[in-house]
């Protein structure tokens, strides 16, 4: 008895095999309409009803009838017109049928005997051919369409450590890469700005002039200008070569938690506490444009070439889509069911990708259209971060890090981040994080008050990190 028992397959894997097959072969026509050939039914049918519900109404009651006589010319011409078509047909006007309707009746053509009512293949050629009453072809029986395929993931290398810097004595909250791909700046909970060498780590420079937390930077990539901004209401613009400060932009009643530079316009983009993004002249420190909207603390901040120029996620769990031109939002996504606190685009594709306590969702551009959630990611998202080689990282506060495939919204890889010795468990959070120009580095900005250096395991291949990948039957939720 224990030999067959053992024998027998496991009742996990039966129920399986039996779902797929089930929802193979009914899941596609689930709520479709069966066109089936049933044009004599349905014409006796609408006679036969016609007749029964408005024989009693053929003719006006005797006082109607006498309120009508004084009526306009037009409605006498009309009554006269309807009883010269009485005499011309069994159906008129005053049974109740329209006379599109009877047309409609009289045109429906006799059911062909020869068709079949077996299960019949849509044609691959998309024509449609025998699925319309009356059309020659296979039979018009309960037609099987096609299932959506799932897309398959792209293999990734997995990530791992590759250097820790440390330097700050508070939070890193702010992150940048300079366009020429040689230095990047970070901001802290310490009110500096530092500068350090991408290749080999060590710092070049500190900058002093902030008196809280920095929030922000952004390196232009046409002008020898580093922005900054932090919670002490201020944007600052630095001065590359002379390391100073020479421009303030002063209009912001809260902390500046966002900042991020035009592509191609001269404009300078900043968001906060007080729940509206400002739109500031980069030379005249005028504050062009106040887009206001949002209920609550604008977090994160994308700007992209085409409409929508500006995106904008706040705590108010909403995202807005703005217009550059007219001033106002051209969509509000309201999906999230949390505070959307990061955002980031894609280098190559018209999309973008929005983090929450919930999960991560992928939008496309430039109606704000969802696209897929990507599922994995435990804690409150704190930062994205996407490379062109269509890899999305994901940090959250608990110091979870995953790693995404942006095509298919796979998960290929996650770990905890490694505090630096002598932290406490509570700061191993990710507040930051960029790819480098090249997309082979990533740097990250964490609560253990230290940047790390991550990249791509060069000896991993498909045979020693195989991808664990497999299909999923239930349809993908959007909320």
């Amino acid at each position: 008895m224990a030999t067959s028992a053992s024998s027998l397959p496991l009742a996990e894997n039966l129920v399986f095999a039996s779902t797929k097959r089930t929802r193979t072969l009914f899941a596609a026509d689930f709520g479709s309409v069966f066109l089936l050939d049933d044009t004599t039914a349905h014409k006796s049918l609408v006679t036969t009803k016609l007749r029964s519900e408005y024989e009693s109404v053929r003719t006006l009651p005797p006082t109607l009838a006498a309120k009508l006589d004084g009526a306009a010319s037009s409605a006498r011409k009309r009554r006269a017109l309807g009883k010269k078509k009485e005499k011309e047909a069994t159906l008129g006007p005053e049974d109740g049928v329209d006379v599109k309707t009877q047309k409609m009746i009289e045109g429906i053509p006799a059911p062909d005997r020869g068709s079949s009512t077996a299960l019949s293949l849509r044609p691959k050629d998309g024509a449609g051919a025998g699925f319309l009453p009356g059309a020659s072809g296979p039979g018009t029986g309960l037609v099987r369409k096609e299932a959506p395929q799932q897309i398959k993931p792209v293999w990734h290398a997995p990530w791992k450590l590759m250097r820790v810097i440390s330097g700050h004595l508070g939070w890193v909250r702010a992150l940048t890469v300079e366009p020429g791909n040689r230095w990047f700046a970070t901001g802290a909970g310490d009110r500096t700005i530092k500068i350090w060498d991408l290749a080999a780590g060590t710092l070049r420079l500190t900058l002093t002039g902030h008196i809280s937390t920095v929030r922000g930077l952004a390196v232009s990539s046409r002008h020898p200008y580093m922005f900054s901004c932090g919670e002490d209401k201020m944007v600052k613009c630095w001065d590359l070569e002379s390391n100073r400060v020479i421009r303030h932009y002063h209009g912001h009643l809260s902390g500046v938690y966002a900042l991020a530079l035009h592509p191609t316009l001269d404009v300078l983009v900043t968001a906060g506490r007080d729940g509206v993004a400002r739109v500031w002249d980069m030379r005249t420190r005028t504050n062009v444009m106040v887009l206001g909207g949002h209920q609550g603390t604008i977090s994160s901040l994308v700007t992209q070439e085409a409409d929508p120029q500006i995106i904008t996620g706040s705590m108010d769990s909403t995202i807005r889509l703005w217009d550059l031109a007219a001033g106002k939002s051209m969509a509000v996504l309201t999906h999230h069911k949390k505070s959307v606190r990061a955002l980031c685009s894609h280098p190559k594709e018209f999309t973008f990708a929005s983090g929450s306590a919930d999960n991560i969702k992928q939008w496309k551009c430039p109606e704000g259209a969802f696209m897929q959630n990507f599922e994995g990611a435990g804690g409150i998202i704190n930062t994205l971060s996407a490379n062109e080689d269509d890899i999305l990282f994901s940090g959250a506060d608990n110091g979870e890090m995953c790693f995404f495939d942006w095509k298919s919204g796979y998960r290929f890889q996650r770990m905890d981040t490694t505090a630096q010795p002598g932290s406490l468990d509570a700061e191993q959070g990710v507040f930051c994080s960029t790819f480098d120009k090249t997309g082979l580095r990533l740097i990250t900005g964490e609560a253990d008050k230290t940047i790390k250096i991550w990249k791509q395991d060069e000896e991993a291949t498909e045979e020693t990190h195989p991808m664990d990948w497999k299909p999923k039957l239930q349809r993908q939720r959007q909320f």
